[in-house]
Formats: structure tokens, sequence, C-alpha cells
């Protein structure tokens, strides 16, 4: 998945993606993910371009953070120190977002080994409202895996039942980045959140090698089997929030699993290989529909000419599993809602913001295949809520899912 080169007007960097991620990190300050001081700071040792630069800004920023949420630690200031460490395993997951960029990637388990290390810090130092929460999956011969890693963020912990919001990350977002997209806001409002990683995503790729897959029916069943069973979960009062790539996993989820009472689409997502085959020429996008592989490949494959795009390509494919490029495009087709849409009977929000980069019209295609119950949202320029998942409008974003949500909840018990 390419991002657009559009620059959008007030853009920090001309380069698109450098843009679009220092938005990221500056809308998660909303939902009290670092400060925008410590941003701009960061930001402003960057080169525009410069994906070295990029790294190691944020890298810098995620140690010194790390440091000051293990002193805050040792001295018992668990508040003090969950702050820190949630800023820093974010900055973490910042720096990562330009590995594909650099020439020695060999940074990255240990870069991810830093991230998740401060991550689980902050479950360490929630005054046991975080837990960690194992998901019974048998992941592909050889891969060793057994269970997904899963946390239930609950605003206290009493152990009352309540409302909880099952999120599902994109293709390469963070757990700590949930907390901005969602999470907060959930426990702002005495809700349950519960993050997890899936195939594909990040430790089940990282550390196992286990790619995606598109039915991902077969993974939100045993998370919502597991939470179904336990006491501080109100089964009952399941939602579902998918951003990014999950604008099309769960709804594909959806079709099969319907024991959410509603479920929101950040933004909705009918068919994901749309954001691979947009910049193809229309010859290419021909020799893939009419399966000449070899002739496909043999164009795709002067890629291999400019590195940087080499490696950005190597590192897209990677959670697909597939290395022939012909057969990794055939893959991402299959990602696509169209053949089970009408098996969709939950409820279903999808968020359409202007100028979206990945999937432009696909939200308002979703909402026009959907057969049940269903409302879509556009977030503006005008509101600042524009681009991909409204990097820079997330509390706007949140009052009116939550709001939502909480009247799908309320009409259940009519």
């Amino acid at each position: 998945m390419t991002a657009s080169k559009m620059i959008p007007p007030g853009a920090f960097f001309k380069d698109a993606s450098f843009d679009f991620e220092a938005r990221i990190a500056l809308g998660a300050t909303a939902a009290g993910i670092g400060d925008a001081g410590l941003v701009f700071a960061t930001l402003d040792s960057v080169v525009d371009g410069d994906s070295q630069s990029w790294f190691d800004a944020w890298y810098a920023t995620a140690a010194r953070l790390a440091d000051q949420g293990a002193a805050a630690a040792a001295v018992g200031h668990q508040r003090s120190a969950g702050w820190a460490y949630l800023a820093a395993a974010e900055y973490y997951a910042r720096a990562m977002g330009a590995i594909d960029g650099l020439a020695d990637q060999s940074g990255l388990l240990p870069t991810f080994a830093e991230h998740r290390r401060c991550w689980e810090a902050v479950v360490d130092n929630s005054a046991g409202r975080y837990v960690r929460v194992s998901i019974p999956y048998p992941g592909p011969a050889g891969s060793g895996v057994t269970s997904l890693p899963g946390y239930l963020l609950r605003p206290d912990a009493s152990g009352s039942p309540r409302p909880t919001l099952v999120m599902t990350n994109g293709s390469d977002g963070s757990l700590p980045g949930l907390i901005g997209y969602g999470a907060a806001e959930a426990l702002a409002r005495g809700w349950n959140a519960f993050l997890y990683d899936g195939p594909g995503q990040q430790s089940l790729l990282f550390e196992h090698d286990v790619p995606f897959r598109p039915d991902w029916e077969a993974v939100l069943t045993p998370v919502i089997d597991t939470l179904s069973s336990r006491d501080d979960v109100d089964a009952s009062a399941l939602v579902g929030y998918g951003i990014s790539q999950a604008g099309y996993w769960l709804p594909r989820a959806l079709a099969f699993e319907h024991r959410l009472v509603a479920a929101v689409a950040d933004p909705g997502v009918v068919d994901v290989s749309t954001s691979w085959t947009a910049n193809l020429p229309a010859e290419m996008i021909g020799l893939l529909d009419s399966n000449q592989k070899d002739v496909f490949n043999g164009y795709l494959n002067q890629v291999g000419d400019d590195p940087a795009m080499a490696r950005e390509f190597a590192f897209r494919a990677r959670p697909y599993a597939v290395d022939d490029p012909f057969e990794l495009f055939k893959e991402v087709q299959k990602y696509q809602l169209r053949d089970v849409v009408e098996k969709i009977s939950t409820p279903l929000l999808i968020t359409d913001p202007q100028d979206e980069q990945f999937w432009p019209g696909q939200p308002t295609e979703l909402f026009t295949l959907l057969p049940g119950a269903k409302d879509i949202i556009e977030f503006t320029r005008a509101d600042g809520a524009n681009l991909h998942c409204q990097p820079m409008g997330r509390e706007l974003t949140h009052q009116r899912m939550f709001d939502w949500l909480t009247d799908r909840l309320a009409e259940r018990k009519k």
C-alpha cells in the first residue's frame, strides 16, 4: 500500500509519507500520547525525504522517553511511567515507519523489541487496569504460534462487566497507536477496549513470519469467544472498530461473525488491491487480468533498477508471504468484499474522509453495497479531519463514532 504523492495544504514535509506520519504523531497527542512539543522538536531534526534522519530522530526521542519511564517506575510513579512508556512505544513505531527506506534494514527487529518492551511496561504500570489476554489461534505449521497476544484495557481494576470496543488494526499499525484511535475515548466513557495482533500484524509478522489472511472471521471469532467468557466483559455489549486495512478485514469478518452489536469501518474498504493497482498503467492491469504472468513480471521486475522502490515493494509484500510479483498481486486481489457483502447484517458506520489517499471512493461504494443498517459520515478539510483515517481529526472522529455506537447499544435494549 503506497500513499498518494499528493501534498496537502499546510504540509509539514514535501515527502507525502513523512507528512502523513507527522500528522499521525500530532493527532495522537489529543489522546495523551506524547506532547505536541515533543513531536515538533523531533520533526525539527528530520531532513525532508531522508529516511535515516527520520529514523534517527524518532528513535532518539523514544529512547529518551523510555529512560524517563524507567526512572519514574523505579520510584513508584506509575502514572508518569505509563505516560512516558506509552509515548516511547509509539515513537519507536514512528521510527519503524522509515525502515523500508533504509538500505540497511537490520534495525527492524531490535527497534520493534524496544517498542514492544515499552508497551509491556505500559501494561505493567497501569495499576491493574490493563490485562494480558491470550487468544487461542493455531498459526501455520512450523510457526510455533498457538495464540494471539491480546490486551484488555479497562477504565479501572474493579472487574465490572462493561461494554467493550474490539479494535482491529490495519496493515502496519502499532498496538499503542490504537490508544489514539479510540481506546482512550472508550476508557473515558467507562468502556473497555480490546487490542490484539492478528496474522501479518506486528509481533505475528516480525517475530513469527505469520502472514495476513483474507478470511478475518477466522481471527475475529476466537477473539469474540474469549472475550465473551470473561466476567469483566459484557458479552451482550460488544462493538467493533477496524482502522485502515481493517476497514476491509472487519466487514469481511462480520459477514460470518454476528455477535457484535455494531461496528465502525474507518474507512470503508471494498477492495484492498486497488491501493496496489492504482499506480499501474492500464497495460499492466490487462496483463494481470489476462494471467500473463511472465510478461507482467518482466515489466514489474524493472522496479529492481530503483533500489528505494524495490525496498518499499519488498516491505509491503512481506505480510502476504508471496515473493513472485504476479502471484502477490493475485493474492491481494483476494482481499475484497463483493462476494460476501450481502451476508453482513451488523449495523455498520463508515467513515469517508476527504482526500483519502489509499482507497478513494471505496467508503461510498461499501455503503452502497451493504444490505442492512448502515450510516456514513464525511470528514472534511474544513474541520481539519481530512486524509486517511483523519489523523489530525481524531477527537471529532471519536465523538461521532462513540455517539453512534452508544445509540446502537441503546437500541439493542429496546
